[in-house]
């Protein structure tokens, strides 16, 4: 078999596979603890036209400075998110580390 044949063929079965290929994107949303109320319904709409489409979503609230002291809000605003998407996503992981000065949690459509 010839050299340049077989390399041809496998680079035209590569090509093949990269087009059946299916890569998840993942969105993310970055919050504060203190995101006002109208902010936080404008947050919610993207993530829901994300998940529509099928992709992930990354919710990330960070900490600065004094927020630290009321590690409570960052919870409760992760929670009120997960409530308000339930319909659409399930969370998949959710962390949080407070010496690190952020909560996570990913989002997958149902």
């Amino acid at each position: 078999m010839d050299w340049g044949k077989h390399q041809y063929q496998q680079q035209k079965a590569a090509r093949e596979a990269r087009k059946r290929q299916h890569t998840v994107e993942v969105k993310e949303l970055k919050l504060r603890p203190g995101t006002d109320v109208h902010d936080l319904d404008v947050k919610l709409r993207h993530a829901r036209r994300f998940l529509e489409k099928g992709q992930k979503v990354k919710v990330t609230v960070r900490y600065r400075g004094r927020e630290l002291r009321r590690p409570e809000q960052g919870f409760d605003l992760l929670d009120r998110i997960t409530v308000e998407l339930d319909d659409l996503a399930s969370v998949e992981s959710r962390s949080g580390d407070i010496n690190a000065r952020q909560l996570t949690m990913m989002l997958t459509p149902d």
